[in-house]
């Protein structure tokens, strides 16, 4: 769903394990993607609703494999570079994103990637807490330090 100002609402997902890692999630077709799971908010579907539909989309986890510690208490935004953006009418410019921190508390086994189909990513991997920010594409940098950084206090980091 684009808004007037050509933004997409989006819900962000960080999930963590019992040792406080994240998910680190690598992207289809392209070997040097990784970022977190992150999706498109639509219709009418609450920011927790689209939450956990991209929780079983992306990484095959039910609501019940997962713990909600907190929602970023803002929208979070980014601007898509020109080159990345989609030529087609109506596309978006940015994201404005909801960022909710999840404990994994089922066994991990429980991750698949491949239950839609088109799946969006093809591997994963636990990482230290602060790794993403420094090692995403670099327009989401901000939004990642600033989603960790509130959420760090609930972390221990």
């Amino acid at each position: 769903m684009v808004d007037q100002k050509r933004y997409r609402k989006n819900v962000g997902i960080i999930l963590l394990n019992s040792t406080s890692e994240v998910l680190w999630a690598k992207r289809r077709y392209n070997k040097d993607a990784w970022q977190f799971p992150q999706g498109g908010i639509d219709g009418d579907e609450t920011p927790e609703q689209a939450m956990f539909r991209e929780l079983k989309e992306e990484l095959g986890l039910e609501s019940s494999h997962v713990e909600v510690l907190a929602e970023t208490q803002d929208w979070l935004v980014y601007d898509i570079p020109r080159r990345f953006q989609r030529r087609e009418p109506g596309a978006c410019q940015g994201q404005e994103q909801k960022w909710f921190l999840l404990r994994l508390m089922a066994d991990e086994s429980n991750i698949h990637l491949d239950v839609c189909d088109f799946p969006e990513f093809d591997d994963w991997r636990w990482v230290d807490y602060w790794y993403p920010p420094d090692h995403v594409i670099g327009f989401k940098r901000d939004v990642y330090r600033q989603a960790l950084t509130e959420f760090s206090k609930l972390v221990g980091k």
